[in-house]
Parts: structure tokens; sequence; C-alpha cells
């Protein structure tokens, strides 16, 4: 999966722990919603421990990585993929508008690998896929770019000088994956709406926790998810829909607000929160706003801080120009016991656009 700001990768065991003993004291169907899905790492473990899984992201990147990691069950997907990805591998490189914006107009990935890029991603766009081998095949050139990718860990800014992994060629691979006999399906929403509409047993929420936007930092994402080619601004070449696209919990002033509303929105017997002591609210505030929601439990564990923070504050040039306060935070997953939690349905979410299924 790609490198990404706010990972819960090295959480997963402890989130797992959670979830389990959530599904094991309620002793319920075990239908988790992941509210803001990201890279799809959690519901993407969530599905392989089986769990029934509902994936949601604003970002269209997020909603086609939720697609591959989520809804694609890999006895149905992995050899179609297989023989595609083959096929794109075999492409001669073509420069077009990604070599042009990301290697050109900016330094992000080596003409050589931004070529290939081009002409997979133009194929892809140009055939009559069905949705999700669309995502499946998009989450691969996604990955592989960023395999390449000659950055800080966000697209903000890059190196100056060439990474040392730029200069390997790009190389497509079958995302990983999983079986299983369930359907599963990701949505594509704001979470204050889309928590409006499904019910789950276990509601996790992992919202963005200060001013730095997931679509300013990973725009390039959202550009090949999107297949749109737009203008763009800025050292970075950010598409410039990103002025407009502002989320509400990426404001210090309206988080907390907007953050209560999704919590008590939130459906299931539990409600798990997943935060840390570099947020907007310190550790008091947040357990304030879940106490109005339930009994509250809390797990404190300590984390290494993003990749960029690993290596230095840089300028848009890529020249480092200062030292990070500290390497490590405390990330704080709280448990939620409801007061009145929301009855489960049969059918976790309707079928209604802009909801991908498992069939």
């Amino acid at each position: 999966m790609i490198k990404y700001l706010g990972s819960k990768r090295k959480l997963i065991p402890q989130l797992l722990d959670v979830f389990g003993t959530s599904a094991q004291t309620n002793k319920r169907r075990r239908v988790i919603f992941d509210v803001f899905s990201g890279t799809a790492r959690v519901g993407h473990a969530a599905k392989k421990a089986g769990f029934h899984v509902i994936s949601n992201d604003l970002s269209t990147y997020g909603k086609v990585l939720a697609d591959t990691y989520v809804v694609a069950n890999k006895q149905d997907w992995f050899a179609p993929v297989t023989d595609e990805l083959q096929r794109l591998q075999s492409l001669a490189p073509k420069p077009g508008y990604l070599t042009q914006a990301y290697c050109h107009d900016s330094r992000f990935f080596h003409p050589d690998n931004g070529a290939k890029m081009d002409a997979i991603w133009e194929d892809i766009l140009s055939k009559n896929h069905t949705p999700l081998m669309r995502s499946i095949l998009l989450t691969s050139l996604i990955e592989a770019a960023d395999r390449v990718d000659s950055t800080c860990g966000v697209q903000m800014a890059y190196l100056k000088k060439w990474a040392k992994r730029a200069m390997n060629p790009l190389e497509l691979r079958v995302p990983d994956m999983l079986e299983s006999p369930l359907q599963h399906c990701s949505l594509q929403g704001d979470a204050q709406e889309t928590i409006q509409s499904v019910e789950a047993d276990i509601s996790y929420l992992d919202p963005p926790y200060n001013q730095h936007s997931y679509l300013g930092n990973y725009h390039i994402w959202e550009t090949i998810a999107t297949g749109d080619k737009p203008e763009r601004y800025g050292v970075a070449q950010k598409r410039i829909d990103i002025k407009e696209r502002k989320s509400i919990f990426n404001s210090k002033p309206r988080f907390k607000d907007a953050f209560a509303k999704v919590i008590q929105a939130a459906p299931g017997m539990q409600v798990i929160v997943s935060f840390n002591n570099e947020g907007y609210l310190s550790t008091e505030e947040m357990e304030a706003l879940l106490k109005d929601k339930g009994h509250v439990t809390r797990h404190d564990i300590d984390y290494k801080r993003y990749v960029g923070a690993q290596i230095g504050i840089h300028n848009p040039d890529g020249e480092k120009v200062g030292a990070v306060s500290h390497l490590k935070n405390k990330e704080h997953i709280f448990v939620v016991d409801v007061k009145h939690p929301i009855r489960v349905p049969e059918s976790p979410v309707s079928h209604r656009p802009g909801v991908s299924h498992a069939h």
C-alpha cells in the first residue's frame, strides 16, 4: 500500500484486538463501518479478520483504494487482473499529461517513469472496464508510482536531487486483494452526510486531526484516480480544485462541532476512535465529546511520527531547512459503549449510486 500520512499500519494489531473484543461482547454480525477510510488499510485488515466491512472516504483515490482492498474479492479478480496488468506492463512509454505535470513542470517522477505511467493511465481510461476492474488497475498504477517517487512522503514538495528509488523502472503488481465469502462495500461522501445512511455493529472513526489536507498531500493520486487532467498551480502542481475542496475537519475552529455531529450519528453498539496528541482536541476534550455517546475507555500507544518527520523539514525545492521537534507521539484508541445503539438491519447499506459492492 502507498506511503500515507496518518497511516494506521502499526496500530492494526491493537485495532483488531479492540474490534474483536467489541464483536465478541455484542455477539452481533460483526459489521464495521470505516468512516474515514483513507488508504483502506484498516478496512483491509478487518476484512482479513473476517469482519463485514463498509468503507467511506471523501476522496476519489480513497474510493478507488477501498474498491480494491475492501470490495474486490481475490477469488473473483486475481486471474483477470493479472492478465490485464501483464498487458499494461508491456505498453510502450508515451509521455502525456502526467509526464508534463509531474516530471517536467515538477519533479515527482523521473520522465522515463512518467511516460510509462501516461501510457498505462491512458489505456486504463480508454477501455470499457467495469468500475471495480478500473479501480483495481488504477490502484496498481498508483502503488507502482508510489514506489518510484522522489518525495519526502507527501506531494507538497519533491526532492532537489532524484531519490534512488526514482531511477527504478515502473513495475505494476497485483494488489494484495483478499479472499472473502462476504460482500463488502465502499462509499464516497462527506462523513457527516454518509454516516446518516449506514448502520453497523461498530463505527470506526479516524478523522483528519490537523490542518494538513489529505487531498493536498496526495493530489497526484486524486488526479490518477479521477482520470481527469485538471488545471494546476504552484511549485507542486496541485489540482486547482484543491483551493475549493476544503474539509471541515482540517479547520481548527470547526473541527469540534463537526466531529461531535459525526460521533452522535455514528451507528452501532460501539464507536471506536483513533486520535493522537497532535490533534485539534486534547485527550480530555475528546473524552468529553465521546461521553455524550456512552461509556468511554482509552488505550494509549507510543507511535513513531509520519515519514516526513523522520527526515526533517524541507522547502519546496526539496532542501532541508529545519529539524523536527520530536519523533514520537501518543496515539489514543477510544472505545465507546453506546448508550442507545442504532438497530442493525439485515442489509447494512442500501444499493444506490456511489456504492460499490463485491458482485
